[in-house]
This record gives C-alpha cells, sequence and structure tokens, in this order.
C-alpha cells in the first residue's frame, strides 16, 4: 500500500510514517473496520495533493512511508517499538478498532502524557463481552497506563463510565451535547491550546456526525461535524508547548458510496499537513514523496 501512489519513502528518510493496524476481535456492531486502513489509503489516490486549509502541497516536503500491515494484536507495541521512530518522525496508525490504542501508546509514550480522545463512546469499561481488551475498554487502559485523558463527543455512556469521570481528576469530559453550544466549543479550543507535555491524539470515527460519516460500527445520533474537526487540529497542532508523539483513526467500516473513506482520507492528510506546518517544512527543500 501506498499514500496518493506516491513512492514509498524508506524507514529512516520518512517523516511521516503510516502503520496500517486492519485488528478485528471484539466489534460488537457492524463488522467491516479490518477493512478500513487499505479503503482509506485507496481512497487517497482521488485527492488533491494541495492542502486548501494550510495552503500547501504537504507531500513537495515530506517523505511518506506506508508500512506491512499489523494485524496480531499482541505484536502490535514490540513491532512499533523495533520501528524505532525518531524524534523527528511522526507515526498515524490506521485501524482497525479502537482495542489498539494503548497497544500504541504503550510504545511511543514513555511518560505520563495527555490522550485527547474523539469518541462517541467513553470506552471505559474494564471488559466488555467477556474481553478485557475490547474495543469498549481503550480508555481503561489509558488511564491505567497514568495517562490524562481529553474525552470529545461522547454521547453514549455507562452508567459507571459516568461515575468515574465525574470523579477521576485525570479525566477532561466535552460531551457531544455540550459542545453544541459555541461558549463549549471555545472551552475546548482553549484548553487544547493550554496542554503541555506529550499528547497523542486517537480519533474514533464514530466521534463524527452520521451525515458525515455514516459507516462506523456503533453509530450514534448527533457527532462533530468536519469545521470543528478542523478547528481540533488546527488548535492541537498549533500549540507549541506540546509534543504530539502519534496519531490514530479508528473504527471505520468502508461503504460503497465512499462517504465515509473519503471523510478520513481527508482527516489522515489534515493531520500530515498540521503537523508538517508545525515542524516548519514548509519552509525547506522541495525534497518530499511528490517531487519523485
Amino acid at each position: 500500500m501506498k499514500y496518493q501512489s506516491l513512492p514509498n519513502a524508506s524507514l529512516e528518510s520518512a517523516d511521516i510514517i503510516i502503520l496500517p493496524i486492519p485488528h478485528e476481535q471484539t466489534v460488537s456492531g457492524k463488522g467491516g473496520t479490518a477493512g478500513a486502513p487499505q479503503a482509506i489509503l485507496e481512497i487517497g489516490d482521488d485527492l488533491e495533493f494541495y492542502e486548501e486549509d494550510a495552503k500547501w502541497s504537504p507531500t513537495k516536503y515530506m517523505k511518506v512511508r506506508v508500512e506491512s500491515s499489523l494485524t496480531e494484536y499482541k505484536q502490535i507495541t514490540n513491532a512499533i517499538t523495533a520501528l524505532n521512530i525518531k524524534e523527528n518522525q511522526f507515526l498515524i496508525s490506521l485501524g482497525g478498532e479502537h482495542s489498539i490504542t494503548p497497544q500504541i501508546t504503550s510504545s511511543v509514550l514513555d511518560k505520563k502524557s495527555t490522550i485527547l480522545f474523539l469518541d462517541a463512546h467513553a470506552d471505559m469499561r474494564e471488559s466488555y463481552q467477556g474481553s478485557a481488551f475490547s474495543h469498549a475498554t481503550p480508555t481503561h487502559h489509558l488511564l491505567d497506563q497514568g495517562h490524562k485523558i481529553v474525552l470529545v463527543g461522547v454521547r453514549s455512556i455507562f452508567e459507571n463510565e459516568a461515575i468515574r469521570i465525574a470523579e477521576d481528576k485525570n479525566i477532561t469530559f466535552f460531551s457531544d451535547r455540550a459542545l453544541q453550544k459555541s461558549k463549549v466549543q471555545e472551552e475546548l479550543l482553549s484548553h487544547i491550546s493550554n496542554l503541555e507535555g506529550d499528547v497523542y491524539l486517537s480519533i474514533d470515527m464514530d466521534a463524527f456526525d452520521p451525515a458525515c460519516v455514516p459507516s462506523v460500527g456503533t453509530p450514534q445520533p448527533g457527532g462533530i461535524d468536519w469545521f470543528l474537526a478542523l478547528d481540533i487540529l488546527e488548535t492541537l497542532f498549533a500549540n507549541t508547548n506540546i509534543t504530539i508523539k502519534g496519531a490514530d483513526i479508528v473504527e471505520l467500516i468502508p461503504e460503497a458510496s465512499n462517504v465515509s473513506q473519503v471523510f478520513a482520507a481527508k482527516l489522515l492528510q489534515r493531520i500530515i499537513s498540521f503537523w508538517g506546518k508545525s515542524q516548519g517544512f514548509d519552509k525547506t527543500e522541495m525534497n518530499g514523496s511528490q517531487m519523485e
């Protein structure tokens, strides 16, 4: 697999490393998330290289590598560690189900960090349907790893999760209903702009309005729209007091209209673009994958 049909950079020379993780084992709603990484990358061939919000062509300046797919859950941490990703490289993982996130963070985060977690669900159960490593458990494991969680867009929640959110000082909560008010959106963006230290971005595609992303395993009414998503990403990557250690996009299910996977592909492009600008690549020589 390639990104926008561009030459695959070597691991050593790549600025962006895309890791497909088509793991699907505990999905409790509609299945098919294992096909998402390939579908997102394939539909990316239809996108323009030019990124209209940041007003540049990121791949003129940055080299991109797509790694081989990683399917075995227990191998994720060791496999990412073996990549030996450098400080000046950025890892973006494409799932697969949301259970992969704690496996990724246990490799890329070596100290207490903040997880910006966009999701329709709190995903804070200790186990679900007999599995302690379910798509419904990642924030529980992330908290156990010692990280702080910023939950954004939640609109379906278990009672015990609501109690924990209210009591745990390591959780900051922005419900989807509250985010319908512009004042709360401003509070969210202010909170993101004031984060410090290491940060990891995790995006469950069911965080978004089903009108934007109709195909996910466990859809919910309501949700974040495209423009609030861009505001969140722009604010995150503009924060000079943080180091963003990686990102993932999970829980998409490819569908015939391609609307869902185009949304995800554009989201992937924006993450690459905003990270690149934050690192000053737009001021360097044009030696990126596109120039080859």
